[in-house]
């Protein structure tokens, strides 16, 4: 059986470049994975950010999957401790009456920014707790199937447009208390194992330990989000990889693979790259295949999470075509298509 695959796409912005190019590659790189095969297409949320364009995921996925028709989209993901439960349903069952049956809506309880742009969105009156965001999911969840209980003080109201089908909810966490939320929820999660390399295993383990079956799924259902670069040669893809660690540390857009080299490192800075290099999968083909086979076996998901970041967008293209190709994704597609037309 294929590995099934995915993406997450930051949107990053090339130094040098703009925010707006950088919205504007998302959609051509949502465009071409879908030709690969790649299952689905989640986007971020990020704030007041240098380096990641995508503050709106749930605009932005309007536009790629109105310029994409067979790929799944969604958000990866919507982080829910900002906004009301109730308008996240109903934006999300538009999109949902949109684009029927190719929606997803991830959700998880970081911040994704910074304290002060932390403190923006929060403005006003109403604001919950991190401590609320339990009881946030489970009310989205009572929004998104239009079964708000009696004794809820908002019963009565209705997400609209209510339509035949609701987009696909997956809990989205890099913690072992996400992992958790999702079992006991009997949610399917992702688990983000490129901000908490190492993790994994565990996280995965209390997730099913904690599963229980839900009127939305009866068994666990586990994705790894993984940080992956392929190119023809190890030595090229360890090259390319600089643009990304490097971006970490001068907090800026993505620069240049001749930037990110000249850049001086810290000793510990160094120790991070070279311990965050062994749990990505970089490498020529053969190695990022095998990297993500052993991540699956490792525990137990039945899809991973494609982020990939480089400085030139042809580069980031043509790493998601060579894991493609070697995993088998473009050929499975071939298929799909004549056994459809058949």
């Amino acid at each position: 059986m294929t590995l099934r695959l995915s993406v997450l796409d930051q949107s990053p912005i090339r130094e040098g470049g703009t925010a707006a190019e950088a919205v504007r590659e998302t959609i051509q790189l949502a465009q071409a994975v879908e030709g690969m095969g790649y299952d689905r297409y989640w986007l971020a949320e990020h704030h007041s950010s240098q380096g990641l364009a995508c503050t709106a995921p749930e605009v932005l996925i309007g536009a790629v999957a109105a310029n994409t028709s067979r790929i799944r989209v969604g958000s990866g993901g919507v982080m829910l401790t900002h906004y009301s439960s109730f308008k996240v349903a109903e934006a999300f069952r538009m999109l949902e009456a949109l684009y029927p049956g190719r929606i997803d809506l991830g959700v998880g309880r970081a911040p994704g920014s910074g304290r002060l742009a932390a403190q923006a969105l929060a403005r006003g009156p109403g604001a919950l707790g991190l401590e609320y965001y339990p009881q946030q999911v489970v009310d989205l969840l009572d929004y998104l199937e239009d079964h708000v209980p009696e004794d809820h003080p908002f019963h009565g109201l209705h997400a609209q447009p209510v339509g035949e089908g609701v987009p696909q909810l997956w809990l989205l966490g890099s913690s072992f208390d996400s992992a958790q939320l999702a079992g006991e929820l009997g949610l399917p999660f992702s688990f983000a194992q490129f901000i908490n390399p190492a993790a994994e295993e565990r996280a995965a383990d209390l997730y099913r330990r904690t599963f229980r079956p839900s009127p939305w799924y009866a068994e666990p259902t586990l994705s790894i989000g993984m940080s992956a670069l392929c190119a023809p040669t190890e030595e090229e893809a360890l090259r390319l990889s600089w643009s990304r660690y490097c971006m970490r540390f001068r907090h800026q857009g993505v620069p240049s693979v001749e930037t990110a080299l000249a850049f001086e490192y810290s000793e510990a800075e160094r120790e991070y790259i070279e311990h965050a290099r062994r749990r990505a999968a970089i490498g020529d083909p053969q190695q990022v295949r095998e990297k993500l086979e052993a991540m699956a076996a490792r525990t137990g998901a039945q899809e991973i999470v494609l982020l990939t970041i480089t400085y030139d967008f042809a580069d980031r293209v043509r790493s998601y075509e060579l894991v493609a190709r070697e995993c088998g994704l473009t050929q499975d597609l071939e298929t799909a298509k004549v056994d459809a037309a058949g």
